[in-house]
């Protein structure tokens, strides 16, 4: 069964958000949503109550939504996604694919980045060469791995060269972590005179201005931006890991934003004044991963038994509220690639217990289960999945871990299993797929369940240098089914986001991937002067 409670890609709402009740299938899509309460007014600080606090500015060395949040308002990319994730140019006027091996980006001729350096194919240049240096060890190089060359045609034109025909490469370029640093900037930090970790600088509407770390970064409008300048003065990141202290801000009139809302706690938004829940559908998975290097799930009957056992139906109603949608594989049904033929594999815990059998383990087994403490989502997933797994015989035992040292276990290999999250953030199953399942990014560059199979490298590989779109979609579908077989993983939910608005906001949107865009963002008059 399939339900989602969130609005389609599609719509042309400015604010590509949804309100809605308490109860998902009597959400609401309107366009009217969230207009503002009273004249806007140009000005004021838009503050945002947040659960964690960025780990780095860095475009080229992050990782993590947190990060990715704040700093793709601070810098630009060559072409960056719409309110309706479809590519368009940004720091490049136009683009074209010249030849099988060549892209061409004409860039704009108007453009400073905030410490007053102009933009142009030299920056371009600098940019992707050390994004792509070894020694500047990006964990998102993979992105760009068959960019041989990048050249600057003249002061305004820019080519990159490939090793082969690659198609994803215009939404790989929208990618958070391709947003253009100043080449200055990129000096400076090379020299050890500025660290880029703590101190951005790109050519976005917002230009950094303080950043007390566990507390709040400040963002300020971008006065000399070559597009029309933010209404608002400042956006305010607030870094309020409590839950509970969120609500209450907003309740309180402390925070125009608030970003993750568990789905039990919908309801105490109800009788709020001038505040509405809205929900985003998401280009992501959740999921729960399987160490396939360590016995006994090196076995895929172990595995595929184990994905039998999981009523994952039961699981999106009972602990997403039906936010969401099943998931059936990895890819969303709004990600190029998707396919609605795939076969899952369904819940049937007799059969599970069959395999088990077949396997050795007709008696079970024993294993633990890791997961972050501070999202509790996924404990208490880890939690049913716990339950599920005693009627076949496996116990489980679960172990919480604080986040970056959680990360570093999994990534390391020193786990049986792990519950975790991918955001597609192109909206391209080869950013879905090869990071995930390629045995290149064994570990922490992607692939944490350390999944291996020749005949899915091949096929990612293929897929990726195809240009036809439908012997792509082809190719994804083959690779989609033959992963759902191997069962790396249990594909458990397409969560939505689900997140509190002021309805003294407008222009605010909210993209699939997580990206928040607030450059269009304005205030009524009651709340310009936060």
């Amino acid at each position: 069964m399939r339900k989602r409670n969130a609005l389609a890609l599609g719509l042309s709402s400015a604010l590509l958000l949804t309100a809605c009740s308490s109860d998902p299938e009597e959400s609401e899509t309107s366009s009217d949503a969230n207009e503002p309460s009273s004249e806007v007014e140009a000005g004021g600080n838009f503050i945002l109550a947040m659960p964690s606090d960025p780990v780095t500015l860095n475009p080229h060395a992050a990782t993590d939504i947190p990060s990715t949040i704040v700093f793709t308002n601070i810098y630009e990319n060559l072409v960056m996604n719409d309110e309706n994730m479809e590519l368009q140019p940004a720091l490049s006027e136009s683009y074209d694919q010249i030849d099988d091996l060549t892209w061409e980006f004409n860039l704009r001729e108007d453009v400073s980045f905030h410490d007053g350096e102009p933009f142009n194919a030299d920056a371009v240049v600098t940019n992707f060469e050390r994004f792509l240096d070894p020694d500047t060890a990006s964990p998102r190089a993979s992105l760009f791995e068959l960019v041989e060359d990048i050249e600057a045609v003249d002061e305004y034109t820019v080519h990159f060269k490939t090793s082969a025909p690659f198609a994803p490469l215009p939404a790989h370029l929208a990618h958070g972590s391709a947003g253009i640093v100043s080449p200055k900037a990129i000096e400076q930090d090379e020299a050890g005179e500025s660290d880029l970790t703590m101190n951005p600088v790109g050519t976005g509407p917002f230009e950094f201005d303080s950043w007390e770390q566990g507390n709040e970064l400040v963002l300020s409008a971008n006065e000399s931006y070559y597009g029309e300048v933010p209404a608002i003065d400042q956006a305010t990141f607030k870094v309020v890991p409590e839950q509970s202290t969120r609500i209450a801000m907003m309740e309180q009139g402390e925070a125009h934003y608030m970003q993750q809302i568990e789905p039990a706690n919908v309801g105490q938004f109800e009788h709020m004044d001038d505040v509405s829940v809205i929900t985003q559908e998401q280009l992501g998975y959740e999921y729960i991963g399987f160490n396939t290097e360590v016995e006994p799930f090196d076995d895929p009957l172990v595995r595929q038994a184990l994905t039998m056992t999981v009523n994952r139906e039961t699981l999106l109603e009972g602990l997403y509220d039906g936010y969401g949608l099943v998931a059936e594989s990895p890819l969303t049904e709004n990600t190029f690639g998707y396919s609605d033929n795939i076969e899952p594999l369904e819940y049937n815990p007799e059969k599970a217990k069959e395999l088990l059998a077949e396997a050795g383990y007709e008696d079970g087994f024993e294993a633990t289960i890791l997961t972050n403490d501070a999202n509790p989502l996924r404990v208490q997933v880890a939690e049913l999945v716990q339950d599920y797994f005693q009627e076949v015989g496996v116990t489980l035992s679960i172990e919480l871990m604080e986040w970056g040292a959680y990360l570093d276990a999994v990534g390391e290999g020193n786990s049986d299993m792990f519950v975790l999250g991918w955001s597609s953030a192109t909206g391209d199953a080869d950013y879905a797929l090869h990071p995930n399942y390629h045995s290149d990014n064994l570990g922490s560059a992607g692939n944490q369940t350390f999944y291996q199979n020749e005949e899915v490298d091949e096929w990612l590989i293929q897929a990726r240098e195809e240009t036809d779109e439908d012997a792509r979609l082809a190719l994804y579908e083959q690779i989609e089914q033959q992963i759902v077989d191997d069962s790396p993983a249990i594909f458990t939910v397409h969560n939505d986001y689900i997140v509190g608005l002021s309805d003294h906001v407008d222009g605010f949107i909210h993209l699939p991937n997580g990206v928040l865009q607030l450059k269009n963002v304005s205030l009524s008059e009651s709340d310009s002067g936060y």
